[in-house]
């Protein structure tokens, strides 16, 4: 049997980490290290040394956003409870791995702490299409539009490699990387990067 991956709980109702904790101790793969507010996650991380870190939203998400470890920081990646879609975009610009809703299943986010933990991006798949910055599909909505190099680049581009990293990590050229990415940018109609890859973890790229 795997060892369970150890998880830190933030947020800053004390009842939703109450609820939060019943949820992922429920489950056999969680190993929950703490609960706590947003203001003792810094030394929650130091002293817990979590795997995955779990943040709910609150009534306030930007400010929430603000705390979250930066992606280039050594700190563990985190998961997002979000109400709704509408901070999709800014979640992970800000360093966010997952991005869930706010009353995702027991099963469910085990599921999403599992692909945390192994580098992966995860999103949920309950908002619909037009319902938030969440954006729609891809032109033509099917995976069979990227080629095998591009679903490796978008792969690349979801755990935030520039285009430089993403060349040296496929062993390709520079301007190659910078061609796929643009031709990704092109088939799912985004303006950014990241636009990008939240269009593709909505159209199901992304997720496990």
């Amino acid at each position: 049997m795997e060892t369970p991956i150890r998880v830190l709980l933030v947020a800053e109702d004390p009842l939703v980490r109450g609820g939060l904790h019943a949820l992922a101790a429920s489950q056999p793969t969680l190993d929950v290290v703490a609960q706590v507010s947003p203001e003792e996650s810094p030394l929650a991380i130091a002293a817990r040394d979590p795997e995955v870190i779990v943040w709910e939203s609150g009534p306030d998400p930007r400010a929430t956003l603000a705390r979250l470890p930066p992606r280039d920081s050594e700190a563990p990646p985190s998961i997002l409870l979000l109400p709704d879609g509408r901070f999709a975009q800014e979640a992970i610009a800000a360093g966010a791995r997952g991005l869930l809703a706010r009353e995702v299943s027991a099963s469910a986010l085990a599921t999403a702490i599992g692909a945390v933990a192994k580098g992966l991006f995860v999103t949920d798949a309950v908002w619909e299409p037009g319902s938030s910055s969440l954006g729609n599909r891809p032109r033509g909505g099917q995976a069979e539009e990227l080629t095998a190099r591009e679903l490796e680049v978008l792969q690349l581009l979801a755990e935030g490699l520039s285009n430089k990293l993403i060349a040296h990590r496929l062993g390709i050229s520079d301007h190659t990387a910078k061609f796929h990415v643009n031709a990704i940018l092109a088939k799912f109609g985004a303006q950014t990067r990241t636009d990008a890859v939240v269009r593709a973890a909505r159209a199901g790229l992304l997720i496990l």
